[in-house]
């Protein structure tokens, strides 16, 4: 029998509608702030009306979140320079940034948000300033009562050599702009001051999350098979980690496993094209460029070799999978490094820096690798709910009412 909804009666008040979240991620090297944020996107779409604004390139065979409303900006990126650069083939850099700001600022004013979420600044993203800080203006032209907080991962870049300046920069801007910051972090693990230190101290509250993880079905495979995993994230700056897997698993050709390089959507395609020329004719290895769910992959491998992101540590836990980790460690990134030496002294995965990445020494720390036990990492997994349910309550008291629909 079929069934049919029943109408309201006439002059049935129609529920609220949902306030509005305007959530602004640019992720400029990699893809690890995408992918919390499109976590928390999801969390956020169960109380609020999501409107994601992209600052850059969607990976792909990555899905955006079905419940949010995706408006992608003219995708901007950095190079290992720290430059600008445009991620949308051939399009300006100027002319970029004249779009997204007139993208940035229509949607401020149309949506007329209750709420607005940065990924990271001002504790980052200072090539973004005068954008974000457009959007926050626009925000509270139309709402003055609009709450703006930011979106913050567990450890921060802190070896800059204006280090100081950058770090009481971003508390002058924290305390003038944002009314929270919310650190996806558990605090016993990584706490704000551990890598963030001005002169003065912020005077914006700062509320501890735990950390956000996507939503996944549990694995019915419970075998690990012999194979050795090896991963960069989104892959942009994975080639080194990759060339030195290949050339250290040729020097243990009788180890039984194989091996599986995951190269990531982002990294460059000529490096790419080298990694199946050093891969041809080797059976024993296989090269994918993305796969669905990372951690899915760890929890069926003997072995994961990877740098140490916030999202691939984050999976390394979940997946309990034996783990060595080569953190990627630039002049001036040492985030990376934090992180693995922290999980490192848990007893969660084995650390082997960045200075020390070539075959010989790689290979034998996979051989140790192989024999070690982690420890269970006890980190707290529920930031995204947390988070929502924080933003709820930073909400303002009063609702203006019914947002104009926004199409970029």
């Amino acid at each position: 029998m079929r069934e049919f909804a029943l109408s309201p009666p006439p002059n049935t008040p129609l529920p609220p509608p949902r306030p509005v979240l305007l959530f602004y991620c640019q992720h400029s090297l990699g893809i690890g702030h995408l992918t919390r944020s499109f976590a928390l996107a999801r969390a956020l779409a169960e109380l609020f009306r999501v409107v994601f604004l992209n600052g850059g390139p969607l990976p792909a065979g990555g899905s955006v979140p079905h419940a949010i409303e995706l408006v992608d900006l003219p995708p901007l990126g950095m190079d290992d320079g720290h430059n600008l650069v445009s991620r949308g083939g051939t399009q300006d850099v100027l002319l970029a940034q004249l779009r997204r700001h007139e993208l940035i600022t229509e949607a401020a004013r149309m949506l007329q948000p209750a709420l607005v979420l940065i990924e990271l600044f001002p504790f980052g993203r200072k090539k973004f300033a005068g954008e974000i800080l457009a959007l926050i203006r626009a925000a509270r032209g139309q709402r003055p009562d609009v709450r703006v907080v930011c979106s913050l991962r567990d450890i921060l870049v802190d070896g800059r050599r204006d280090q100081q300046h950058h770090d009481d920069r971003a508390r002058w801007l924290a305390n003038r702009y944002f009314d929270a910051v919310l650190v996806h972090s558990d605090p016993a693990f990584a706490r704000i001051e551990d890598s963030f230190r001005p002169a003065r101290p912020l005077a914006v509250p700062v509320h501890y999350t735990g950390y956000v993880v996507p939503a996944r079905a549990a694995d019915p495979v419970a075998r690990r098979d012999d194979r050795l995993l090896v991963s960069a994230g989104g892959g942009i700056v994975g080639f080194p980690l990759f060339a030195a897997a290949l050339a250290a698993h040729a020097l243990r050709p009788t180890s039984g496993l194989q091996l599986r390089i995951v190269a990531g959507p982002f990294l460059p395609d000529a490096e790419w094209v080298a990694l199946q020329g050093m891969a041809c004719g080797r059976a024993d290895v296989e090269l994918v460029r993305h796969v669905p769910d990372l951690a899915i992959e760890m929890r069926r491998a003997r072995l994961s070799v990877s740098q140490c992101g916030y999202n691939t540590a984050l999976d390394i836990v979940v997946a309990g999978v034996p783990a060595l980790v080569v953190p990627y460690a630039a002049p001036g990134e040492n985030e990376q490094s934090r992180r693995a030496e922290a999980l490192a002294a848990l007893g969660a995965v084995r650390h082997l820096p960045a200075a020390r990445l070539e075959p010989a020494q790689l290979a034998t720390a996979i051989d140790e690798t192989l024999a070690f036990t982690p420890r269970p990492a006890a980190l707290a997994l529920d930031g995204a709910q947390r988070s929502a349910e924080l933003l709820a309550r930073l909400m303002p008291i009063r609702n203006s009412g019914v947002a104009r629909s926004f199409h970029a």
